[in-house]
């Protein structure tokens, strides 16, 4: 086991020790191409990069538990994580705790199987930037573009239509300094953008099923 940046990951043994998942988890901000301040609690998307790779290789590991608490991050780093994610031939489950906000609802969605606490939110909003934005045409197709990537991501591995999310992404009424949306737990499964309540001894259940499905 090792803790990367706030990042802890671990292999953990079950049932009588030859079935083995990984457990990973982000936490904080998703770090990508620009290095965060160190007080900043972050998930370096490089350090997560590998692991995944290992744990896809490593015919003694069976399965991957992912645990989400993101307030998000960089978009296209956390994009890339949920890609390989979702990409995955092994059993994976995700769980949100405390939140999956921004680009943490890809990550939340990208397992075969998602959960979230009843007490965890998920922010939904458009993709923004904090950063200097020329106001060329050019600029505004860029962020369309990038947004129609994450709807389809979203919308291809959840149970949610692309309208219904772009809806929740644009409502006015939700925050109060920004568009978006907040969904509590019971209202990310209702909407269908994560498949069940859950803690972590249901998902944990969850993964040992689709784990032994293999075997």
């Amino acid at each position: 086991m090792s803790e990367q940046n706030g990042s802890f990951n671990g292999v953990m043994a079950v049932g009588d020790g030859k079935a083995r998942f990984h457990c990973l988890t982000i936490i904080g901000q998703i770090e990508g191409h620009y290095a965060l301040p160190s007080d900043n609690k972050t998930t370096c998307y490089e350090h997560v990069i590998p692991r995944l790779v290992e744990v896809e290789e490593d015919d003694n590991v069976h399965g991957l538990l992912v645990l989400l608490n993101t307030i998000g991050g960089d978009i296209e780093a956390g994009l890339a994580l949920a890609e390989l994610i979702a990409g995955m031939k092994k059993p994976t489950v995700s769980l949100v705790l405390g939140g999956g906000h921004s680009i943490g609802v890809p990550l939340a969605v990208s397992a075969k199987q998602s959960f979230i606490v009843p007490s965890a939110t998920m922010t939904i909003h458009p993709v923004r930037t904090t950063g200097t934005v020329l106001g060329a045409p050019q600029a505004y197709s860029y962020f369309r573009r990038m947004q129609e990537r994450i709807t389809r991501f979203v919308t291809d591995n959840s149970h949610i239509s692309a309208e219904d999310y772009m809806s929740l992404c644009m409502s006015t009424e939700e925050l109060a300094t920004d568009i978006g949306t907040i969904l509590e737990g019971k209202d990310a499964v209702a909407c269908g953008l994560i498949d069940r309540l859950g803690t972590l001894s249901e998902a944990v259940a969850a993964l040992k099923k689709q784990m032994n499905k293999k075997t």
